[in-house]
């Protein structure tokens, strides 16, 4: 009899080696039912610090903690077998030192199973992916807009327009590549720009709202299915309206209830199992 086969699991260096090749494709999730259903159509699931304002209600990531991201991305490594499985470090885990970064990306990888961390920054973040890299942990590099510094940005606002602006986003993805990055998600830049950053790097670009150009592609998979309020991002396709769907779903079980049609008699239990009749 022979054994059942087993399904491998993408690695950082089989996502490394795409570039120039076909498309990486990635979508977010935060949840072992997503994660499951999404693993056999992506290459890799981010586990991003959106969950704070897709699962929690934050109004931007800055609140997420290094807990919240650990329960989450050990759920979504439990509900996979295909995906290379990335998680986002939250804001305030990585930026005071290396060390302190190393502390948190080791239990990440410890208590999740996951294959790498990300990490948002370009030349200021640099030293502490070089040190990350160093010890043996694989990071995806964040540039562009990064929401946790939607602070210093003045809100959630494109980056990079403008000469002096773009040359500061191409130097972010060259000292990041330098440090060892085996990729870099370019978020919320002009078109021509993460164009010119995908043929200027030798590691994969993956875009969010930046070009398809890029080695691959990532979405909030909320936001393309319509489960995360009404206001859909510019860089989002919406490819389903589930969140429609699930209320009227819930409208027409709340009718039920009330009309007392709901539960009927083939959802309830007998007092007595049925006798089988005489043969």
């Amino acid at each position: 009899m022979s054994a059942p086969s087993q399904t491998r699991r993408i690695s950082v260096p089989e996502l490394r080696a795409r570039k120039g090749g076909e498309p990486i494709v990635s979508l977010t999730a935060y949840t072992a039912p997503m994660a499951r259903m999404l693993d056999p159509h992506v290459d890799f699931l981010l586990v991003g610090d959106s969950l704070g304002m897709v699962v929690y209600g934050f109004e931007s990531t800055l609140p997420v903690t290094l807990d919240m991201m650990i329960a989450h991305g050990a759920a979504v490594v439990r509900g996979s077998s295909h995906a290379c499985i990335v998680v986002d470090m939250p804001f305030s885990t990585y930026e005071a030192s290396p060390e302190e970064a190393y502390r948190s990306a080791a239990r990440v990888l410890a208590e999740t199973g996951c294959a790498a961390v990300k990490l948002e920054g370009g030349v200021t973040i640099a030293p502490t992916i070089a040190f990350l890299t160093a010890r043996g942990i694989p990071v995806l590099a964040h540039i562009g807009l990064t929401p946790q510094s939607v602070n210093a940005f003045g809100g959630f606002r494109v980056q990079g327009r403008g000469e002096a602006h773009a040359a500061a986003v191409r130097a972010d993805a060259r000292a990041v590549e330098d440090a060892g990055a085996f990729g870099i998600v370019i978020e919320g830049v002009p078109e021509p720009l993460a164009r010119v950053i995908t043929k200027e790097t030798n590691i994969p670009t993956i875009g969010i709202g930046a070009s398809p150009a890029c080695d691959g592609q990532v979405l909030v998979t909320e936001d393309m299915i319509g489960m995360f309020g009404s206001f859909t991002p510019k860089f989002a396709k919406r490819y389903a309206e589930l969140g429609e769907q699930l209320e009227a779903i819930a409208a027409d079980y709340a009718r039920e209830v009330r009309a007392r049609s709901f539960p009927g008699p083939e959802h309830c239990f007998a007092a007595e199992p049925a006798k089988p009749r005489d043969q």
